[in-house]
């Protein structure tokens, strides 16, 4: 779409000839008479002029100076000038034309006495809906600059929790790995690092999308976890159920899941020597998706402390990518729960 200057003023001059036209036409039908429509019409149109370009000078001004009608003092002391200065060239005008009326329509005294007693009012009307039209445009002018930079905060938040995210993943993972290598197992922590290799592809291409598809989010889950057990052993049982195999197409933010599996590994495998049992279930609720992990919460084990990086983390861009997505964490008996709720269609 063409935006030039001269396009928009082109623009609001076309547009403005029109609605004049488009007024005479109403006007002229309504006192139609026997001397014919379009002559009537004809000199509608003519009479008109002056407040053709009265209002095509007021759009102009509002293209040129979008804040003209910002405040209330600068429309009435606008509103006085307009009042004093443009009805006297309007009758003016009138004078000239109707000397020179060959229409025969009507006498020049009548003419002349209807429009001085409405120009008054029509100068007013058409004054009030330029101010008008002035005042929206600015305002969606503003709405849309407030929502550009509201959108531009977003996605800058989004990539400061992102950079606050990746590295973390990368720690814990690389954390991992040199678990293996203190054990001395060469071939399992070759294994591990093949593993960390194919996470980290994962990672870095996700991290350039604003959205992946569930499906995606679980495998990688899945992996993540095949990476842990060679550190945890069979300590580490991860078990993921869904409901529907249509919802791995829903579309969540990228590296999703991954915190609330690490959270449930600090939590709980860190804390005690025993088995864990890790539980992953994807179901659909009328038009929610549903994403619930949880762990088992020892009551012998001494508590792990953490920051809380990964549960705020994971609510605040939650947030950012669907305003009306949350994430609820809480202890039910002896367990854990992190339960997303993501608006799904």
């Amino acid at each position: 779409m063409n935006t030039s200057p001269v396009y928009a003023a082109a623009r609001m001059l076309a547009l403005n000839v029109l609605a004049w036209i488009a007024i005479s036409a109403i006007g002229a039908y309504g006192a139609a008479t026997a001397s014919g429509y379009l002559r009537l019409w004809q000199q509608w149109c003519i009479d008109y002029v002056p407040m053709m370009a009265l209002s095509s000078a007021l759009c102009l001004a509002l293209l040129r100076w979008p804040t003209l009608f910002a405040s209330w003092r600068k429309v009435l002391i606008l509103f006085v000038v307009v009042m004093v200065l443009f009805p006297p060239l309007q009758w003016l005008y009138l004078d000239w034309v109707r000397e020179s009326d060959a229409l025969g329509l009507q006498s020049v005294y009548l003419a002349r006495l209807r429009m001085r007693r409405f120009s008054w009012f029509i100068t007013g009307a058409t004054y009030a809906i330029i101010v008008a039209i002035g005042n929206w445009r600015l305002a969606r002018a503003r709405e849309v600059a407030l929502l550009g930079m509201s959108l531009a905060l977003e996605q800058q938040r989004m990539l400061a929790l992102r950079a606050q995210l990746e590295p973390h993943f990368i720690f814990n993972a690389l954390n991992a790995i040199s678990a293996l290598v203190r054990d001395g197992d060469k071939a399992v922590s070759l294994q591990g690092i093949s593993r960390l290799s194919d996470l980290l592809r994962y990672a870095l291409s996700a991290s350039l999308r604003d959205a992946v598809r569930l499906g995606e989010e679980l495998q990688f889950v899945q992996d993540y976890a095949d990476l842990q057990r060679l550190r945890y052993g069979e300590r580490l049982q991860l078990h993921v159920q869904c409901d529907d195999p249509q919802l791995h197409e829903a579309s969540c933010p990228p590296l999703l899941l991954q915190p609330l599996i690490e959270n449930a590994l600090r939590h709980d495998l860190d804390c005690h020597n025993g088995a864990s049992d890790i539980r992953v279930r994807i179901a659909q609720q009328d038009d929610l998706l549903l994403i619930s992990v949880s762990n088992p919460i020892s009551a012998h084990a001494p508590a792990n402390p953490g920051t809380g990086l990964g549960l705020q983390n994971t609510r605040e861009r939650l947030r950012i990518f669907n305003p009306a997505a949350a994430l609820h964490a809480d202890q039910r008996g002896e367990r854990f729960y992190a339960e997303i709720q993501l608006p799904w269609e």
